[in-house]
């Protein structure tokens, strides 16, 4: 792996550059080391135009910093002149910089000041004094600076700052530079956090995660294991930076590396205060105060894990016990105490007490940390826990992908199912386990045999509520609805029996067009989330699934942005809860699939599909999702090919989400050059949707008849649809269904600016695209205002090509286009003809016959009306990408 593309630091770059050029003052950054401040100083240095400026590149170092102008050895002339004085040789060094510039600025940008000789720190600090050069240049943070290279910004010839880490945004660029590929979320976190942004050891992690095969790839996704082979020139690395530590320095360094975060107190009283500080000092350990808390951590994460891995194995599971004990002594105050205990007691090999284990295992689950639960509640079963450790390792296991194990698991303990209330119990995780876990669908009549047999209402209501549930997934609405509003209807429902029966009805109220219902369905849910997250922590993803359906339904794209930032999407990612994660970057590439950003489209569908690749639920709405996205793209193998594998992945058990897949379905056909035949399946499919009822769908189904040009067979049944579908899309599909259907073109203005306004800029494309086409047709001039519209919605897609884009495009010759092109800029017409080597006369031609094509009227309106074409360069028309914002954002190591 060798040194990779510059990305990211677009500030910093900017800034650079900025002081090189502007003949003002210059900048040095502070760093650490591997932070990137030498790559980031060659970039500037290799954009800089040296026929305009003198640029020349110096560097200290350990070897050379007694030795005379060694630091400026690359640059001052071989040989000094002879019997000179010491301050004579400083005028004569910066009189051969003043020559070599030949009056051109001069910038000095020096790597490492702070190892510069004094001779050339003296000769860096007289000729940015002199006013004659700007200097640029990187020091590490902690080393001792030379006083003339200090005194450049006491006396405020230069800037001095801080080079920060990474952020996680540019950090993951830079991953996905060094891998050749997309990282997913929850591994570009850890490694981002493990290397706390230094580009330096984020590149040798990933040399070690791909030495020790922990990196794997799924769908062009790449997946760190979090695993970690500790490569020999890391480990070398951060050995060095943690020096020889005496014995009880060490003590206190281990204990930190194994109870991170451990307060202060507690710290104190197992080691001397002098070896606390001694830590401390060395920069191995630092103390957070917040308020009157005093947490320590270790200075930085992977201090922590070479410590961890050097530790013997007796004295790690001494030390854990150690800390388990201080904290239960101490009271164990924190509500993540308790967690904290139980995980030291196991990795220590002292947990025996299943209550606490089973305790723990809960916390992990409600926090969606999966793994931790899962060892946790297996060492609960190990010691005892008997019925309640088995339910709920059963579950952990199925949301661990691993269904037959949890089949296995909770078969186990049949016998243990001597009450109703653990028969309700049981009932539900063999129900999770066999339907969706393994597609059994016998399971639900089974469910529902058992469910009669309780005598008890509480335990009744609880199965009934998870039938209802399951009987919506099975696309029995009928049924699913009238067992969920009996479940309301009881008083001895639980917390999560009531969540479970309002996210059933919000889920189908949604699809059915009842957007206000739904939503406070959702809303009800979400307020009761205290009472019901303890005992059922996964009724979250049927309450996402219910909200995703919504707010992409209603085309709401903010309250879509809200759900991804929001808590449990963060949690889903950091604790490997797949369904969870999955199922959000499904909603997120159907978020910029309304948007047209095709490309984030794709990601997040890929993402989705290496996500769930293991498991059955949602696996087949991501394929689809990769297929729509891909269909229009116009890549038609790449959606045929994504649709099988939806196909593959389908369960009977999902067949509420028919809808996605089949309209992305009829897309892929669309891809295929089929569009009759994809007209006819959109006709078949909302048929289907009317008689099942699911008009929330119907209404985009019908939108993609008319986006295929074929409003009249949409028209009159948008009409209907309109007066009880909820929310802004339906009038606005409506209205472009009539400005379609030989009805003004006015109206497909309208409806396009509507969908600009919600964001649904493809949408907005293809409706102010229908009426560029009718106004064509028509002969009549293409307005300025409709190809401002075309022009700005166009320019926020990204690699779209859908028939409505395609369709009528006027095919301007290469000469019209490079004559359009600069009368677009500005240019006059005999400047052209000059450029072209044609007669002013010819051009003249060929802009009228651009004018013609294009349907304007002159020059003022060439500019929107050219970003339609497909050819145009920076623009969006079909098949091209979009605009990149100023400076573009790139990650740098």
């Amino acid at each position: 792996m060798g040194l990779w593309s510059f990305v990211g630091r677009s500030e910093e770059l900017d800034r650079l550059f900025a002081a090189a050029t502007d003949g003002g003052r210059g900048l040095i950054l502070s760093g650490s080391a591997g932070i990137g401040k030498s790559r980031l100083l060659r970039e500037v240095v290799s954009r800089l135009p040296t026929d305009t400026y003198a640029v020349w590149s110096a560097s200290g170092s350990v070897s050379a910093a007694g030795l005379p102008f060694a630091g400026l050895a690359q640059v001052l002339p071989a040989d000094q002149p002879p019997g000179l004085s010491p301050s004579a040789l400083l005028r004569w060094a910066v009189e051969s910089l003043r020559q070599r510039a030949a009056g051109r600025p001069i910038v000095l940008a020096i790597d490492d000041a702070h190892l510069l000789d004094p001779s050339s720190a003296a000769v860096t600090n007289l000729i940015a004094r002199s006013g004659q050069a700007t200097v640029l240049g990187t020091l590490r943070s902690g080393e001792p600076v030379p006083l003339p290279i200090r005194a450049l910004w006491a006396d405020d010839l230069v800037v001095h700052d801080e080079l920060s880490p990474l952020d996680v945004v540019d950090s993951t660029g830079l991953l996905m530079e060094l891998l050749g590929g997309p990282l997913d979320p929850t591994s570009a976190e850890r490694l981002w956090r493990l290397s706390e942004g230094n580009p330096l050891l984020l590149r040798e992690l990933v040399i070690a995660a791909q030495s020790g095969q922990e990196l794997t790839q799924t769908y062009g996704v790449w997946r760190w294991t979090g695993r970690l082979e500790l490569a020999p020139s890391l480990t070398d690395l951060i050995d060095t930076r943690i020096g020889q530590l005496s014995p009880p320095v060490r003590g206190v360094v281990e204990l930190v590396a194994f109870g991170q975060p451990i307060g202060l107190r507690l710290l104190l009283r197992t080691s001397r205060h002098a070896d606390v500080e001694a830590a401390e000092e060395r920069g191995l350990i630092r103390v957070d105060i917040d308020d009157r808390r005093q947490d320590v951590h270790m200075a930085h994460p992977l201090y922590g894990e070479v410590v961890r891995r050097r530790c013997p194995v007796t004295r790690a599971q001494r030390l854990q016990a150690q800390l388990a004990s201080l904290v239960e002594q101490a009271g164990a105050r924190r509500r993540e105490d308790l967690l904290r205990v139980a995980v030291w007691r196991l990795e220590s090999n002292t947990a025996d007490d299943p209550a606490v284990l089973l305790d723990a295992a809960g916390r992990a689950f409600t926090g969606y940390d999966i793994p931790l639960a899962d060892r946790l509640a297996a060492r609960a079963f190990d010691v005892g826990g008997g019925f309640d450790a088995a339910e709920l390792r059963a579950t952990i296991l199925m949301f661990r992908d691993e269904p037959e194990r949890a089949l296995a698991t909770i078969e186990a303990v049949r016998d243990e199912v001597t009450t109703d209330e653990r028969r309700s119990r049981w009932l539900m995780v063999l129900g999770l386990v066999a339907y969706w876990g393994l597609g059994n669908e016998s399971t639900l009549e089974d469910l529902s045999a058992g469910a009669r047999e309780l005598t008890d209402p509480a335990d009744r209501v609880r199965v009934d509520s998870f039938e209802a549930i399951m009987r919506l997934h099975r696309l029995e609405c009928d049924a699913a609805l009238r067992l969920a509003r009996a479940v309301l209807d009881r008083p001895a429902a639980s917390h999560a029996a009531h969540g479970l029966a309002q996210c059933t009805i919000a889920h189908l109220q949604a699809a059915q067009g009842d957007l206000t219902g739904s939503g406070r369905a959702i809303a009800r849910v979400e307020a009761d989330a205290a009472h019901w997250r303890t005992e059922l922590p996964y009724l979250q993803l049927a309450l996402e699934l219910g909200r995703g359906t919504r707010l992409v339904l209603a085309g709401d794209l903010p309250g879509i942005e809200a759900i991804v930032a929001e808590e449990f999407a963060d949690l889903a990612d950091a604790g490997d809860f797949r369904l969870g994660s999955g199922y959000l970057s499904v909603v997120r590439a159907q978020a910029a699939r309304l948007r047209g950003r095709l490309d984030d489209a794709l990601r997040h569908s890929l993402q989705a599909c290496a996500t769930l690749a293991t498991g059955r639920v949602y696996a087949g709405l991501a394929h689809a999702e990769r297929a729509h996205a891909a269909a229009l793209r116009g890549e038609a193998a790449q959606a045929a090919a994504a649709m099988a594998d939806s196909d593959r992945a389908q369960t009977p058990g999902m067949a509420i989400l028919y809808p996605w897949r089949e309209q992305a379905r009829c897309w892929v056909t669309v891809a295929e050059g089929d569009v009759t035949g994809a007209v006819e399946m959109l006709r078949e499919l909302a048929d289907r949707l009317r008689t099942d009822g699911l008009a929330g769908h119907e209404v985009m189904v019908l939108h993609d008849l008319v986006r295929l040009d074929r409003a009249d067979l949409a028209v009159d049944r948008l009409t209907e649809l309109a007066k009880v579908v909820e929310g802004p899309l339906p009038p606005l599909v409506l209205r472009q269904a009539q400005g379609a259907a030989n009805g003004p073109y006015g109206a497909l203005l309208r409806a396009a600016s509507g969908f600009a306004g919600l964001g649904l800029h493809l949408f907005a494309a293809e409706s102010a695209a229908m009426a560029v086409r009718r106004q064509r047709l028509a002969r009549s001039p293409v307005t300025g205002q409709t190809n401002v519209l075309l022009g700005r919605s166009l320019g926020q897609c990204v690699d779209v090509r859908t028939p409505a884009l395609l369709a009528g495009q006027p095919n301007l010759t290469e000469r019209e286009h490079q004559v359009a092109k600069l009368a677009a800029a500005g240019v006059a017409s005999r400047e052209i003809a000059r450029r072209l080597f044609l007669s002013p006369r010819t051009v003249e031609n060929h802009l009228q016959r651009a004018y013609g094509k294009l349907g304007v009227t002159g020059r003022a309106e060439l500019t929107e009306a050219l970003r339609a074409l497909p050819d145009e360069p920076g623009a969006t028309g079909p098949g091209r990408a979009g605009p990149h914002p100023p400076g573009g954002r790139t990650v740098t190591g």
